[in-house]
């Protein structure tokens, strides 16, 4: 089964069981700056999970992009990518236990509907219980019912069966389901399966999480307004288990790609296909399909929070195809990059209009220091010097030194940084201290100035101004927009107090729940390359005459009253980008 008919069969199943299709959000969080990046299905709908009511219903159902970067090292085995899908289907307060593990367990074993898996190569685990939470016996009782025998449930920790996306938040105990990858490992004590685990002989492929209660600066303090379920399902993972594979490097999703590049090494006769070159390959094609993604979300090469994550997967894929291909250049990419996009414009058309030179552009930038950097290293520069003086990431050495056995000096690297105040991979620690979905009422404040940037900005400088991207802390906001020059001070003052009179003006937010041809109609301001459930979330910021000054899909939350702002003041305006600025600012 391909790829795109398991997502397929997924959105359907639970659709036809009440549940509404909405679409993935986009990799860049718009109202959560605690992360850079969506890296979780539930992100998105937290404020739902906390009982927000969302515009489709209670029961939901979606495939959400996803970018984990936080282990990059060991991207290129056979269970790591740093982009991934997950399939979700969610109950708001409305269905709990039973339906989520029936449901789950239908669409497993299913030969109409679902996957049709064999079920006697299905092991099931449930929480044991802690000082928050009793055990799971409803959850055994359940998986009994549908055929699941006692000997393949294992009761495990809070460590493996207790799900929160942080130390804030929803979260409860859940009940993973994990698959015999040989068909012949048969019945296991709760040692053997851990054992078979490791091995990789049985996989996990799927997690119901059933989230009553609630998390506050690490500790469970009670419980939700509702009773949520929330299930994953890693596409990759469960492409790799229905293709008989023993990674998602070896479906569909990838080998396309792989191809392709065996080819290309052929021609230039720098083929050798040991375990290197594989991992290699591996990592090439990981790094650039999740740069395709971020830049296809907005996100642009730069030296802090999204920005530098993506230069340094562009520069770390790109450091190993040079290594596999010396006379390769930056033309190179485009088959790879018409491959991706050609396997997901269906599901996500925005892919199709990413301007791939931002990524050709970063490379050729890379491109010298690289070559250098190389030559250097071999040398046994020392890696200081080979950060400031050639501009090589510490993160290369790092790689690099790894593969030849040697030991770098990181303590002492960082202290000669942070002397020579040129650390700037780590600038950011510490900046993302809390989000929107915590209602942080600091952030709250800043995202309705936000809505009233981009709206003065179109007001005063340029109607067709579009916003590329957004952050948003407890200390400042940053708006990334489409603009062909640099705003000049005129500009920065006509905008900074156009917002200072809307603020004044003491004007109403509202948020109002319109079909999607309506909110279009109207004129909304979209997030770049989405795509929208029919039944959408507008918020609006309206004059004394009920005119709206601002209108932009969004999920909240805002103040009430633009007169609980204070005074808005711009920072600091740059370039970002080719046709992209950036402006920062605060409220005093």
């Amino acid at each position: 089964m391909q790829s795109d008919e398991i997502r397929s069969r997924f959105l359907k199943f639970f659709e036809k069981r009440g549940h509404k299709i909405i679409p993935s959000a986009s990799l860049v969080p718009e109202n959560d700056p605690s992360v850079l990046f969506n890296t979780a299905g539930m992100q998105p709908l937290v404020p739902y999970l906390m009982g927000q009511k969302h515009p489709m219903g209670t029961r939901i159902v979606d495939v959400q992009k996803c970018v984990r970067t936080g282990d990059l090292d060991d991207i290129g085995d056979n269970r790591h990518f740093s982009f991934f899908e997950m399939m979700g289907n969610w109950s708001l307060g409305d269905y709990f236990k039973e339906d989520a593990i029936k449901w789950s367990y239908e669409f497993l074993t299913s030969k109409e509907e679902g996957l049709g898996l064999d079920p006697k190569r299905l092991y099931v685990t449930v929480f044991e219980g802690d000082e928050n939470a009793p055990k799971d016996i409803e959850s055994i009782e359940i998986w009994k019912s549908v055929g699941i025998t006692e000997n393949r449930i294992y009761f495990l920790p809070k460590e493996d069966n207790w799900w929160s996306p942080g130390d804030n938040g929803p979260c409860g105990p859940c009940s993973e389901m994990f698959y015999d990858m040989t068909g012949n490992v048969g019945d296991l004590t709760p040692a053997g399966f851990i054992e078979a685990i490791k091995k990789e002989d049985v996989i996990e492929i799927w997690n119901d999480v059933f989230m009553e209660y609630e998390k506050k600066d690490g500790e469970v303090i009670g419980k939700l307004k509702q009773k949520n379920v929330d299930t994953g399902a890693g596409l990759e993972r469960m492409t790799a288990v229905m293709q008989g594979k023993k990674t998602a490097y070896d479906t569909d999703l990838f080998q396309g790609a792989f191809i392709s590049f065996d080819q290309r090494l052929k021609e230039l006769k720098f083929f050798e296909r040991d375990e290197k070159t594989i991992r290699s390959i591996r990592i090439i094609l990981d790094h650039f399909r999740t740069s395709l993604f971020l830049v296809s979300d907005g996100v642009v090469p730069s030296n802090k929070e999204a920005g530098y994550v993506l230069r340094r997967l562009i520069r770390r894929g790109w450091t190993y195809f040079k290594r596999l291909i010396p006379v390769s250049s930056s033309e190179d990419l485009d088959i790879l990059f018409n491959l991706y996009i050609n396997k997901y414009k269906n599901q996500y058309p925005g892919i199709l209009i990413v301007k791939h030179s931002i990524i050709t552009d970063e490379i050729s930038k890379f491109s010298k220091t690289l070559e250098n950097g190389l030559k250097e290293f071999e040398k046994g520069i020392d890696p200081f010097i080979l950060a400031t003086t050639y501009g090589f990431p510490i993160e290369l050495t790092l790689e690099l030194a790894k593969e030849k056995g040697e030991i770098v000096d990181l303590e002492g690297f960082h202290k000669k940084m942070t002397e020579h105040q040129k650390l700037s991979q780590t600038s950011s620690t510490g900046m993302f201290k809390g989000g929107l979905a915590n209602h942080n009422q600091k952030t709250i404040r800043l995202h309705t100035a936000h809505h009233l940037l981009l709206a003065g900005l179109q007001a005063v400088v340029d109607k067709n101004i579009k916003q590329r991207g957004s952050n948003i802390t407890d200390e400042r906001l940053r708006l990334d927009f489409l603009c062909d020059h640099k705003l000049t001070d005129e500009e920065k003052k006509k905008v900074e107090d156009w917002v200072n009179e809307k603020i004044k003006s003491g004007l109403d937010v509202t948020r109002r729940e319109l079909p999607l041809y309506v909110a279009e109609k109207i004129g909304a301001e979209m997030e770049f390359g989405a795509k929208y459930p029919e039944v959408v979330s507008v918020y609006l910021i309206e004059d004394k005459d009920s005119n709206p000054i601002s209108k932009e899909f969004c999920g909240g939350p805002h103040v009430k009253n633009t007169s609980e702002l204070g005074q808005f003041k711009i920072q600091k305006e740059e370039a970002v980008a080719q046709g992209v600025r950036r402006i920062k600012a605060i409220l005093v």
